[in-house]
């Protein structure tokens, strides 16, 4: 089963392209609440959606789902749901939850209006995942590893997923038989770990749901995008759709080997960053 694909942009042009090219699920990100704290010193991108950007992408959407993340639970949380599910939004995502509470909230709130995903990017959300899960009306759960790994203080993205705690929430779900996912996905052949191990592990681990990270395809943030850019966004999925053909094939040992080597890639660039902080501290 093909990974469900995910891209962020709030433009209308970029998310037909995304579309066109087999995107799934085109995302709207308005969490804002908390982020420039937690991420702000990170080398990733902090989004600036608006809800009007909601209706502008609903409009244009023919076959991609339309997936909008709102904010932590907050007293304008019941504004924002409606608010994003009357504009069009097929799921809404509740990101950096903390207790179960928060989760049973969030649901009572989409109402079965829209589909619910939760993203568990938190070492408490970790530690409730029993309880969130005697939960009905969960569609979907993410792991986001940007959240998670700060969470647990640790210096690189992909430590939780080598760590066996990715593996552990996932056992967990895959009880429940709810359909889940975990972090991002670079181009084939790049980025500091290779996708090919980070794909290796999503079929290894039974995962259903990816984003295409900034790295994947960091297109139209200058404005407009050119044909090179939407060449480039067009080549990039369908590497990832062949590799994912490929590993249909894999074997138990084989994933084996390529969870062994992404753990070896994974420390070794911990390692390498501890070290730098610890030349410039």
């Amino acid at each position: 089963m093909p990974l469900k694909l995910m891209y962020i942009t709030n433009q209308p042009e970029i998310a037909l392209l995304a579309e066109q090219n087999g995107v799934d699920w085109v995302f709207v990100d308005l969490e804002l609440n908390g982020k420039e704290e937690r991420q702000g010193h990170l080398d990733t991108v902090i989004s600036r959606h608006a809800i009007r950007d909601v209706s502008r992408l609903r409009a244009v959407l023919k076959h991609a789902e339309l997936l909008v993340r709102v904010n932590p639970i907050f007293q304008g949380s019941r504004y924002e749901i409606n608010e994003v599910i009357n504009r069009g939004a097929d799921v809404v995502m509740l990101p950096y939850y903390k207790t179960s509470d928060e989760v049973a909230t969030f649901i009572e709130l989409v109402d079965k209006r829209a589909k619910v995903c939760l993203l568990c990017e938190t070492k408490e959300a970790v530690a409730c995942m029993p309880d969130v899960l005697k939960l009905p009306g969960i569609d979907y759960v993410h792991i986001g590893l940007n959240d998670l790994h700060l969470s647990y203080g640790q210096s690189f993205l992909f430590e939780p997923l080598a760590d066996g705690t990715i593996e552990a929430v996932v056992h967990q779900i895959q009880a429940s038989g709810i359909p889940y996912g975990f972090g991002g996905i670079a181009r084939i052949g790049e980025g500091k770990l290779p996708a090919e191990k980070v794909l290796g592990e999503h079929v290894r681990l039974g995962s259903s749901l990816a984003i295409l990270s900034r790295s994947f395809c960091n297109i139209g943030v200058t404005g407009k995008f050119d044909a090179r850019q939407a060449q480039m966004f067009q080549e990039g999925v369908w590497k990832i759709r062949v590799y994912e053909q490929q590993l249909e094939y894999a074997t138990p040992e084989w994933l084996e080997l390529n969870r062994l080597s992404l753990v070896s890639t994974v420390d070794a660039i911990a390692t390498e960053i501890q070290n730098r902080k610890g030349i410039l501290s």
